[in-house]
């Protein structure tokens, strides 16, 4: 394994330490449950296989590889040297053969991705670089390594192909119609297959508290001094758990032109893995491996994703899956329930967007209503 203890194009000295190695290791591993079910249902999206099979043919990728080999930096041990000593690391790490090209591109937006068909490339921009520490970096590599690892990259190439396209076409209605379905679908699976890139990052950085620094960084930059991590995850806690049913709401509309889920919640969803059994397992060597993977069953990761998803619903804090939580426990007065929730229907005999208050008189006590139908 490359040793790390010297100073490298002045990057911060950190000493070296061992790190555990996964051979062999499947990317089931660590991928997450919703990834899973979110690709399978990709999938099974109307028309997906035709356009996949038509773009797999048409997508210049060739073009692209010659474009990051002509306007920026690619990774060597004669160019950005540290980065690339983490690159072979993270990729001896998670045991993977073929180490990809990464070139470093010139933006000072914080970004890094893999993306590619027949072969994964890895681009991290000049403002990732800037922004984040060694140890920090490594995770990010790591994060990249699993998407490689995972066969995400094939996807992503086509979501950034079909989203130039569709605005492209965007006077066509039938057309962009078509392709923004695909273009939505994609996006919500490769949201989910972040969260499995960020289990990939910790595997190979093995510093929990690094991976948690680097996504606190994207989202309020490089004032480290300035944040605590601790208050990060209470920001997560709130998000999740606060407002009622029209924040609910928001928040799906917020989430669904983004590629990527909130950096809040990929830091509270990681620190939930890294705290579980699953984690030690891999930790302790216990893993699935790629030898394996041929032998999988189809049925059973339907059956893992459904009991995730299940379970997510019924511990979720948010207002609209506690709604779903009662719905499906058959609780009474739906109607009540989603007037509370949504603060009250407007037109109320106090004229104003909100329930009555029944000490002022001049209402209806809708919450004692409520409860005297729950007892019927």
């Amino acid at each position: 394994m490359p040793d790390d203890s010297h100073e490298q194009n002045g990057h911060e000295n950190v000493p070296s330490r061992q790190r555990r190695r996964f051979e062999g290791i499947s990317s089931r591993a660590y991928e997450h449950p919703a990834d899973r079910s979110a690709l399978v249902a990709l999938r099974k999206l109307s028309g997906f296989d035709t356009v996949f099979k038509a773009l797999s043919g048409l997508l210049p990728e060739r073009s692209l590889r010659l474009l990051f080999l002509s306007d920026s930096v690619r990774v060597s041990d004669q160019q950005f040297a540290h980065l690339n000593t983490m690159l072979r690391d993270a990729c001896y790490i998670l045991d993977l053969e073929k180490v990809p090209p990464m070139y470093v591109n010139q933006d000072p937006q914080p970004n890094a991705m893999c993306i590619g068909l027949d072969e994964p490339i890895i681009v991290v921009t000049t403002g990732l670089v800037e922004l984040l520490d060694e140890e920090e970096m490594r995770a990010v590599i790591g994060h990249e390594v699993g998407h490689a690892l995972s066969g995400h990259s094939v996807y992503r190439t086509i979501l950034l192909f079909l989203t130039s396209l569709a605005l492209k076409v965007a006077w066509i209605p039938l057309g962009n119609l078509a392709i923004m379905a695909i273009v939505t679908a994609l996006r919500e699976w490769f949201r989910k297959s972040e969260l499995s890139a960020d289990r990939a990052g910790l595997l190979v950085g093995q510093d929990v508290q690094a991976s948690m620094r680097g996504l606190m960084k994207i989202a309020g930059g490089n004032h480290l001094h300035e944040m605590n991590v601790d208050a990060f995850l209470a920001q997560a806690e709130e998000y999740e758990a606060g407002g009622d049913l029209r924040d609910s709401v928001l928040k799906i509309l917020n989430v669904l032109p983004r590629s990527h889920p909130f950096t809040t919640v990929r830091a509270a969803e990681l620190k939930k893995w890294a705290e579980s059994r699953d984690f030690q397992r891999i930790m302790d060597g216990h893993y699935p491996r790629r030898s394996e993977d041929k032998d999988t069953s189809v049925t059973d990761s339907f059956r893992e994703s459904a009991t995730h998803y299940t379970s997510s619903v019924k511990n979720s804090k948010d207002p609209l899956m506690k709604l779903v939580t009662d719905i499906a426990g058959g609780a009474g007065d739906l109607g009540g329930r989603v007037r509370r929730g949504f603060g009250g229907f407007a037109g109320g005999s106090n004229g104003s967007g909100t329930d009555t208050d029944p000490g002022q008189g001049g209402g209806t006590d809708t919450a004692q209503e409520d409860r005297r139908r729950d007892n019927e």
